[in-house]
């Protein structure tokens, strides 16, 4: 039996909720090309307990205007996330500290599975993209990362 080729593996990529809000509430056309790399199976997303959690208190709290279905949402969660245990953090505490508390678990995440992008559009994880480098992993906006992963 010849095993895969981990070289051709799907790239595995961690979403903060402001960006699956923006792919499955929201539609934004910038989510495009992410929507059809996780559904392709081109990449895997990869999330936890904690980070389900965070996207259902969001949803409970500030979606009246847009009303998503939530059935169909978590649905999809379901069909696309592969849910991860809460990882161990095994980088020096200080070396990719998050200024914003509720965001570390996505760097948490990111380096603690291999992930090769952590995609967010909020600057306090975004400043730390350059350590996050120094670990495999790009931290980017989905728009960068849709012409950044066309290239590749």
């Amino acid at each position: 039996m010849e095993l895969p080729d981990p070289a051709l593996a799907p790239a595995i990529v961690v979403l903060d909720t402001n960006v699956v809000l923006d792919w499955l509430v929201f539609h934004n056309p910038e989510c495009g090309p992410l929507h059809a790399s996780i559904t392709a199976g081109r990449v895997r997303w990869v999330a936890t307990a904690a980070m389900r959690d965070e996207l259902a208190h969001v949803l409970g709290r500030r979606m009246e205007a847009w009303r998503p279905d939530l059935a169909v949402l978590w649905a999809r969660w379901s069909r696309h996330c592969i849910e991860a245990p809460t990882p161990a953090v095994n980088f020096a505490p200080s070396a990719l500290r998050c200024t914003d508390a509720d965001d570390q678990k996505f760097i948490d995440l990111a380096v603690a599975c291999g992930a090769r992008w952590l995609l967010s559009r909020d600057r306090a994880v975004l400043k730390l993209a350059r350590r996050l480098r120094g670990f495999g992993v790009q931290a980017t906006t989905p728009g960068a990362w849709a012409a950044l992963s066309a290239t590749d």
